[in-house]
């Protein structure tokens, strides 16, 4: 079967490069052993079978400007995509991010579907899973989606789900995974609020905003500091041990904003000790935000594919204070709901996928230059989650940076606990570990402040 690539989804096909690729990284880690058989057995079930671009490859046309697209690979072998080893050493933590490491600069073979998927025994007591997916396949919510399919809310296997053609039971493994996901689709910001305008509204004031974001996407640009630089192919990722949900929500509860707020706000703290620590002062991060456009309670269509629009978020690092960073970016996070950006982005990347690759990459790079690099912040399931049996302990996914981008951020909160990590460039960032202790740091010092009114009175 062949079917055209849709010009989105051409975008991030063309844009891998060797100091960025295009894949979208996912790493999960189990409390007990992994069943290999039943993990390839339920991955073939719930996802080759089900999704169609798992089993095709790319096809790019002999025709100047004509479109390229997805054709069955008629080698496919889902064990050419499964991958198993096992880790060694007395640190199993570290054993995990070296081997992380020592692939997240490979590209995936364009000869067959792009995809992998890595079983890594030997994390602990446990093990841990390593999936590296192509952008041009789906946006990070809809492939969220695709792998909380692949989990049960039980660790006793699921019933077999019944479908009717061209919709999936939500009953099933899939609608059970949509549920679980929460409001993951409207990642950063309330969906409705980015993609339908608030009435009633004037053309000028609608004129004067839209404006207004014209400006800033044209004309924003990354500050010189020890964030930024020229993106180089080596890439380093690094995550932390989790932070409990309740003290974030407490913090929200007690100064009047949201979770959201509170972990970018926590972020911007991260970044102003870095810079502080390494610059000497520090200055506003951009960073790009993405917003998924498709309706979060929804399993994502058959054909997967790209469906989401990118905002310009600066992070209100050069701030002095933890409550100083807070309050901006709450007025900065609200500012961003109420304007037409998401809906702009979406056009222009629409746009921009119809150009062809050569005028495609100087635009890409055009709008990706004006960020440090991508964050994003996705509500997960809320309860526990089985995979193969074992229950998962820990979520983390990295979308790709693009052009000179050399900071991408994952915040994912599970089960009652916020996860972070950090995909950074090498050469630029030299000490990556100290961004995701900073980002704790921060996290404590606004609980700590938060309560201390509380504890003033009770003293």
């Amino acid at each position: 079967m062949r079917r055209p690539i849709d010009p989105v989804d051409t975008i991030w096909l063309n844009m891998d490069r060797p100091n960025n690729l295009m894949v979208i990284e996912s790493l999960m880690t189990c409390a007990d052993p992994v069943d290999w058989d039943r993990l390839r057995d339920t991955f073939a079930e719930r996802v080759v079978d089900r999704y169609p671009v798992f089993r095709q490859r790319p096809v790019f046309s002999r025709v100047p400007l004509a479109m390229p697209h997805w054709e069955d690979d008629d080698g496919f072998d889902i064990e050419r995509h499964l991958h198993r080893h096992t880790l060694e050493g007395d640190d199993p933590e570290r054993a995990l991010q070296d081997y992380v490491n020592g692939r997240i600069d490979r590209p995936l073979p364009r000869d067959r579907p792009l995809w992998e998927l890595h079983l890594l025994d030997g994390y602990g007591e446990g093990a841990a899973i390593y999936s590296r997916l192509h952008h041009a396949l789906a946006d990070g919510i809809a492939l969220l989606q695709v792998l909380l399919s692949v989990t049960d809310g039980q660790a006793a296997p699921a019933e077999p789900a019944a479908a009717t053609a061209g919709h999936e039971s939500s009953h099933g493994p899939l609608g059970a995974a949509v549920h679980a996901a929460e409001a993951a689709g409207a990642a950063l910001f309330d969906l409705s609020h980015m993609i339908t305008p608030h009435l009633p509204e004037d053309a000028f004031t609608l004129a004067r905003k839209t404006a207004s974001v014209a400006a800033k996407l044209t004309l924003s640009h990354r500050p010189a500091t020890a964030l930024i630089g020229s993106a180089g192919q080596g890439k380093h990722a690094v995550w932390a041990p989790p932070f409990p949900l309740a003290d974030v929500v407490e913090v929200g509860h007690r100064t009047g904003t949201t979770v959201n707020d509170v972990l970018v706000a926590a972020l911007a703290g991260a970044v102003s000790t870095y810079l502080q620590e390494h610059d000497g002062d520090a200055v506003d991060l951009p960073t790009m935000v993405p917003v998924n456009l498709r309706s979060a309670d929804e399993p994502p269509p058959r054909e997967l594919g790209n469906k989401f629009a990118l905002v310009l978020l600066s992070l209100p690092s050069g701030l002095e204070t933890p409550f100083a960073r807070l309050a901006e970016t709450k007025r900065r996070m609200d500012e961003i709901k109420h304007s037409p950006e998401a809906v702009l982005t979406f056009g222009i990347i629409r746009g921009i996928g119809r150009t062809g690759r050569e005028m495609e990459r100087h635009l890409v790079d055009f709008f990706a230059d004006k960020a440090s690099g991508v964050t994003t912040n996705v509500p997960g399931p809320r309860e526990p989650r089985y995979l193969a049996g074992s229950r998962i302990t820990s979520m983390l996914g990295w979308v790709p940076q693009s052009g000179n981008q050399t900071l991408g951020t994952c915040i994912f909160t599970y089960d009652g606990n916020v996860h972070v990590g950090f995909k950074t460039d090498a050469d630029t960032i030299t000490h990556p570990d100290r961004l995701v202790e900073a980002f704790h740091e921060e996290l404590l010092r606004l609980v700590a402040m938060a309560r201390e009114p509380e504890e003033t009175t009770a003293r």
